[in-house]
């Protein structure tokens, strides 16, 4: 259960008595989904103490709901438990006032049963049951992660200019928008260290300082969420569609990870003796990142459109490979030789919800260290999508939830309550789609035959 104090020593009357004094009137609190995206319900400053000792209600079932809201059954937290509420629990250490609302502060929560009972299905909850395994193993982990996303207009859903803009000047803050997401994100606590405009028209990136795995994964979530909702206040839509239009480029998260020896805080990937300065543990991380990439695929690109992502010569995985500073494999060697040296993983999607990025990412190597066989010479002479003798990357949402219910050693660190909710939601989804009739189709068999 949730502690009484943070880490900072303030408990929920320390934190609601200075709130009263900067005149903060609603506190959120907010819950993770699958997606990644805030469910909440605001709560007057004057009933947070008594809500947060007892727990805010909440349907037990809204962790599990469908990019729809779609209520799933078989995800074991609806008719299973007679559709029975949760009750969220804040964590005191994401406390926060959100410059972008209107005197309102936040909580990230977690959802516990009527008898204490953790929700294990929630994405939040399983990371920090990975992130506890990490520990005892003596490590800590560092993550950044990197996501790009487009700023459309919301009633035309077109890009707000055209033509191809990477890094241009002008461009890179061409929508006002940007620079109020720049000036906002620091007094969230999201520390921005650079911003541009991306590859394709309107579509941008922002990136922020790593963190320690769940602080990591908390920042990205107040990060796309912050995104919207400063978007949407100057009249805009932010989307983190992976493939908004067929002849642009997709949105990617590319998801960078360390591991520290947790007393010295000694990088473990960094070995200078090495040609490539890389860590024979670093290796063993690559390899099960390697081993495990069909089943990641499952979080790491989590829906239907994700998959018109990794096509060759599109700065984005085609095959399961590794190089060290290779763009075009599926892990990216960092090899700075000094303790900044880590992995990139460029698997991860725009969709990818941040908590189950850094999870899959994490359980994967994992599983690497733990069979202890590092990761064979990487890819050379030109970009490993032409080269031959990699295994290909599942194609369909579809193959990689089947990979994810098959990979036995991996489902067991994410767990079976997480992978048994979390595919059955996503079947869910690919069976909604397949029965809807798209406009190619009619266009192209309607009238002719």
């Amino acid at each position: 259960m949730p502690k009484a104090r943070g880490t900072n020593g303030k408990s929920v009357t320390d934190f609601v008595r200075e709130w009263r004094t900067q005149g903060i009137r609603n506190v959120i609190f907010e819950l993770p989904d699958m997606h990644g995206t805030s469910r909440s319900k605001i709560i007057p400053l004057n009933h947070v103490e008594s809500y947060a000792k007892k727990g805010l209600n909440m349907y037990g079932g809204t962790v599990v709901l469908d990019t729809a809201s779609s209520v799933v059954p078989s995800t074991l937290y609806n008719e299973e438990v007679n559709y029975a509420d949760q009750y969220l629990k804040p964590d005191l250490d994401t406390a926060m006032v959100l410059p972008w609302a209107d005197s309102t502060a936040r909580f990230i929560c977690d959802g516990y049963w009527e008898d204490g009972k953790p929700q294990m299905a929630a994405p939040r909850l399983m990371l920090k049951h990975l992130l506890a395994a990490v520990d005892k193993l003596g490590y800590s982990t560092t993550v950044g992660l990197e996501y790009e996303f487009y700023v459309l207009d919301p009633e035309t859903a077109e890009p707000t200019f055209g033509g191809l803009h990477i890094f241009n000047s002008i461009r890179n803050t061409y929508v006002p928008v940007i620079e109020d997401i720049l000036e906002q994100m620091p007094k969230a606590g999201v520390d921005i260290i650079t911003a541009n405009a991306e590859y394709a028209p309107s579509q941008f990136e922002i990136n922020f300082a790593p963190a320690g795995g769940l602080a990591a994964a908390d920042q990205a979530f107040t990060f796309k969420n912050g995104v919207k909702a400063i978007a949407l206040q100057h009249g805009y839509n932010a989307t983190f569609m992976t493939k908004p239009f067929p002849d642009d480029a997709a949105s990617g998260c590319h998801i960078h990870i360390s591991l520290q020896d947790k007393k010295t805080g000694k990088n473990l990937f960094l070995d200078t003796k090495d040609k490539d300065g890389l860590s024979k543990l670093c290796r063993s991380f690559t390899q099960g990142m390697l081993d495990h990439t069909p089943a990641s695929m499952a979080l790491l690109a989590p829906t239907i459109n994700c998959y018109a992502r990794f096509v060759p010569h599109h700065f984005a995985p085609s095959n399961v490979s590794w190089g060290v500073q290779d763009r075009t494999a599926a892990i990216r060697a960092k090899n700075s030789r000094d303790e900044n040296t880590h992995l990139e993983n460029r698997l991860g999607t725009g969709l990818a919800n941040p908590y189950l990025a850094v999870a899959g990412v994490l359980a994967a190597g994992l599983l690497g260290l733990k069979k202890g066989v590092p990761a064979k010479t990487p890819a050379k002479g030109g970009p490993s999508e032409e080269q031959s003798g990699y295994k290909r990357l599942p194609l369909t949402l579809d193959a990689a939830l089947e990979a994810l219910q098959a990979d036995k050693e991996y489902r067991a660190l994410l767990g079976d309550e997480f992978v048994t909710a979390y595919t059955v939601m996503r079947q869910y989804e690919l069976a909604r789609f397949r029965a809807h009739i798209t406009d190619w189709e009619k266009s192209e068999y309607l009238e002719i035959y």
